[in-house]
């Protein structure tokens, strides 16, 4: 599959994930400045089809975008950003648990970026462990791998991906691209 068309269709700050084109979601979740935003930049070739910030936490609502007219990607707020106040955090992680759990717009699978200097933090096996109580198919993708010495990527990995146990975990780097390939394909087997 080759991302020939992105465009933003709505975002949503309540619990109304439906819409009535039936289309499938590819649901994005991240702690916080792990990148998100900047991965989906760079997976559909496009600088600022997401807004990308330098304060960590701008994103307050669950973003969709239209890819190639056959399926959503939804960008989720980040959770686990300290400077936001405890009910704005809250209230991100009810909406987050509500679209996992109860939602009847189901993601065909969750897409999990974390930073791969940080691996994964105690809040992302906390969103694993519900990811997987609700059944829900997660990957893992291990962005900002530019930002290892060379050395000590497969290292970091090879941790990343013993932690996961049988989650798959991709590299990614979306400064330079570095798994788009993969990441592409891994979409498109879900859709």
């Amino acid at each position: 599959m080759k991302i020939s068309k992105a465009k933003f269709v709505k975002a949503v700050i309540g619990n109304d994930y439906g819409l009535k084109d039936n289309l499938p979601h590819i649901a994005f979740f991240g702690r916080s400045n792990a990148g998100k935003s900047s991965v989906i930049n760079s997976l559909v070739g496009q600088k600022d089809l997401v807004k990308v910030s330098k304060i960590p936490g701008k994103t307050r609502e669950a973003n969709f975008f239209l890819i190639n007219n056959s399926f959503y990607l939804v960008d989720f707020p980040g959770y686990g950003y300290a400077k936001r106040s405890m009910s704005e955090r809250n209230k991100i992680i009810k909406r987050i648990f509500w679209y996992v759990e109860s939602s009847e717009a189901r993601p065909r699978a969750v897409f999990l970026i974390i930073d791969a200097n940080v691996g994964l933090t105690a809040l992302d096996q906390e969103m694993i462990k519900i990811l997987e109580e609700n059944r829900h198919q997660i990957v893992i993708v291990a962005n900002k791998i530019d930002k290892l010495a060379k050395g000590d990527v497969e290292k970091q990995l090879s941790s990343i991906q013993k932690e996961a146990r049988d989650i798959p975990v991709l590299r990614y780097s979306a400064k330079t691209n570095e798994g788009k390939e993969e990441l592409t394909r891994k979409i498109a087997s879900f859709v």
